[in-house]
């Protein structure tokens, strides 16, 4: 029989799959449309019962994303831009007949410069540390989650091309995490606990979606981003240390939202944005974190 996907997950953790690389590989079995509905599921069991929320004493938690929001674009001089290579000559019509210019493969190259930059976020140490998170499976798949519902939703409100852009964007999301399950060990029944692992994303996307909308509670998100990263078993904020923690990050979500809205088109699609930095947010003074 097989385990719960908790169970499993605290397996991974255990064997470390945080560790494992970005690469690609192709799937063997077919995946959904991002932007279909599915089941929430509970995500009570994926990390080890009893721990405790102290929080950084390094970090000012009650300072922090607080200011306003700005376009996540880099400059076009910084050296993180990344742009198409532009071949000229008998090389631009060999790549042209191969199709390197069509949009297909442009919204393939963007897809993957967005995942290198929610990757980026993700695997950096600060983000445990602000948050005070054990770097486990969970926790990395969580914010993984979430950093993804932040591009997902940005690339949604460009309408047609967005959505596409998004699909390209999952599936990449998607090749990732199953390497990730697999270097952590786990080969039999891969392609079952990936599909538990896809219910859980869409669970995640569709609360974090719910708790955006203009109906939502005011503590509806604060409530997701518990529920769906820090509690281990459904449990109300047992805290201060958890709760400062739990509404940091809440308005790190929100913030990263709105940034993500003022961020224009061409830098989305390029991929040419970067994530708010959590080693000295904006407005707060290393000497004051």
């Amino acid at each position: 029989m097989v385990p719960r996907w908790g169970r499993a997950f605290m397996y991974l953790s255990k064997l470390g799959a945080d560790n494992c690389t970005g690469k690609q590989r192709h799937l063997p079995f077919a995946h959904r449309n991002y932007v279909t509905v599915a089941a929430a599921v509970d995500t009570s069991t994926l990390d080890p019962p009893n721990k405790v929320f102290s929080g950084n004493p390094q970090v000012n938690l009650n300072k922090m994303f607080w200011s306003k929001p700005c376009s996540l674009a880099l400059p076009p001089d910084s050296p993180l831009v990344v742009e198409d290579p532009k071949y000229e000559g008998i090389k631009h019509i060999i790549f042209k007949l191969l199709m390197f210019y069509s949009e297909q493969s442009k919204s393939i190259r963007g897809a993957n410069v967005i995942y290198g930059r929610v990757i980026s976020q993700v695997e950096k140490p600060a983000i445990y540390d602000v948050f005070n998170l054990e770097k486990t499976f969970k926790t990395t798949f969580s914010l993984l989650v979430l950093h993804m519902w932040l591009c997902l939703r940005r690339l949604k409100a460009e309408g047609k091309d967005g959505v596409e852009l998004g699909q390209y964007l999952y599936e990449i999301y998607n090749h990732d995490v199953e390497l990730r399950v697999s270097k952590a060990g786990v080969n039999l029944l891969l392609i079952k606990w990936m599909k538990e692992v896809e219910r859980i994303f869409y669970g995640n996307i569709v609360a974090y979606d719910a708790a955006m909308l203009p109906e939502a509670k005011p503590d509806e998100l604060q409530n997701v981003i518990w529920r769906n990263i820090f509690s281990e078993d459904g449990s109300p904020v047992p805290n201060d240390s958890a709760s400062r923690i739990l509404q940091a990050m809440t308005r790190y979500a929100r913030r990263e939202a709105a940034c993500m809205s003022l961020t224009d088109k061409e830098a989305l699609f390029s991929g040419n944005f970067m994530f708010t930095s959590l080693g000295n947010p904006p407005g707060i003074p290393a000497s004051e974190k």
